[in-house]
């Protein structure tokens, strides 16, 4: 794949937001709730519009989620985007790893750590923010589990704005350190994320916050079709094919429901075709914080609230706003859901480092260790091609493995202690 120019779209193919409970439509604006049910609202767009878009023009386009500008409601011109560029990740072929847990079929991992901020945040927030800027906003806000809050005080920082970020007052040091080191406002809270993303949703209404973007409150439809760009990615990856399984970290839900609604996009308009019997959508949770997939294993589509616990604080979430979406997405497409144990965790990162040389943080120890859940279960088929997806970088996480792992030796800088210690062979 090669870049030749970032030429603009003539203009976006988003034509109103509407609500994914009753179906009202409303104005593309800053609103995230549906005026008539309070339902959540996300991004419909013109058919015609994206049935314009070629695999041509998006091989054409930038080394970057913006190839994909032409299926996105804002970013079309580039001198207006608000962005750190990030997208077309590496899709890791891992034949140890599906050996290790019992897969016959490729498996495939996608490695969103090697965005600008390590993490699949970029993406959403680069949409975010570009979206934020064209409705008039001149400072940019999230309340965050880590890896956003990195990603919008980054891109504050590109884009010479202020910022302000909220975020657990619990969180690991890596990300917090991260997050400081651009310079805005970073705001820690005595409390969990639902604490801190009531607070903020709160924030918003006030007259002192009418000019401040958050990005998963108040432009949340646009921040949320980002996520579509790793679906197309991994379409055009495999050579513009959809994997017949994908397996999901969760923590709103949003994410798993986002990749299958690019796939959907890229069948509809004839980018792609479907997989023979379609694709199979699975998500992962921490046992900390599962109330997405006990709510499937219960058979319910009611997600209760839990109080999250555990070390997968970047899926923390305990009311999950995508929740019930996501177990449509999995009930709808033959998957499944569920989760893993601190332990189960931290051997899944190890599995995942010594069988890819990817580095995840704990999300994607959750990822690894739901994955070989599946496998041993008969959910997952070993016989089909399989995508999981790590969404962020290991070293904001180190506390997890730290002391799991270390020198295998310690010795005396000579040759004898060499050949004592068995290094010699």
């Amino acid at each position: 794949m090669t870049s030749t120019v970032d030429a603009p779209v003539s203009t976006s193919p988003a034509r109103a937001l509407v609500c994914r409970g009753c179906g009202t439509e409303f104005p593309l604006a800053a609103q995230h709730a549906c005026y008539e049910c309070f339902g959540p609202l996300e991004i419909a767009y013109d058919p015609a519009a994206l049935a314009r878009v070629t695999r041509a023009q998006i091989e054409a386009g930038p080394q970057n989620i913006w190839r994909y500008a032409a299926l996105l409601p804002a970013g079309q011109d580039p001198a207006e985007r608000v962005t750190l560029d990030p997208g077309l990740t590496p899709l890791v072929s891992a034949p140890a790893l599906a050996a290790a847990i019992g897969l016959r079929a490729p498996l495939w991992v996608k490695d969103d750590s090697a965005n600008p901020t390590h993490s699949f945040k970029d993406r959403v927030v680069s949409v975010a923010l570009t979206a934020a800027r064209g409705l008039g906003f001149t400072r940019f806000a999230c309340a965050s589990t880590g890896n956003l809050a990195n990603s919008v005080a980054a891109h504050a920082a590109r884009a010479g704005a202020p910022s302000v970020v909220f975020i657990p007052g619990d969180l690991e040091q890596g990300k917090v350190v991260t997050t400081a080191v651009y310079g805005g406002q970073l705001v820690a809270i005595d409390g969990s994320y639902d604490d801190v993303n009531r607070l903020c949703s709160e924030l918003v209404e006030t007259d002192e916050y009418e000019d401040t973007a958050f990005v998963n409150v108040n432009v949340r439809p646009y921040y949320a079709e980002g996520s579509k760009t790793l679906g197309y990615e991994v379409a055009e990856q495999l050579g513009w094919r959809i994997p017949a399984q994908v397996v999901i970290p969760m923590a709103s839900g949003e994410l798993l429901t986002k990749v299958d609604k690019a796939f959907t996009e890229l069948v509809e308009i004839g980018l792609v075709e479907a997989p023979a019997g379609g694709w199979k959508v699975f998500g992962a949770q921490s046992a900390g914080c599962n109330p997405i997939a006990t709510a499937l294993h219960n058979g319910s589509d009611t997600v209760v609230p839990v109080k999250p616990t555990g070390i997968a604080k970047s899926l923390n979430i305990g009311d999950p706003a995508a929740g019930a979406y996501a177990i449509e997405t999995v009930t709808r497409t033959g998957g499944w859901m569920d989760y893993a144990d601190d332990d189960e965790i931290r051997a899944g990162i190890q599995l995942l480092a010594r069988t890819t040389g990817v580095f995840a943080e704990t999300a994607g120890g959750v990822t690894v260790a739901v994955l070989q859940k599946l496998v041993a279960s008969g959910r997952l088929d070993p016989e089909a091609e399989t995508v999981v997806f790590n969404t962020g970088e290991g070293l904001k996480t180190l506390d997890a493995v730290a002391d799991r792992v270390g020198p295998t030796h310690r010795i005396k800088p000579s040759l004898r202690a060499a050949r004592d210690a068995g290094l010699l062979g």
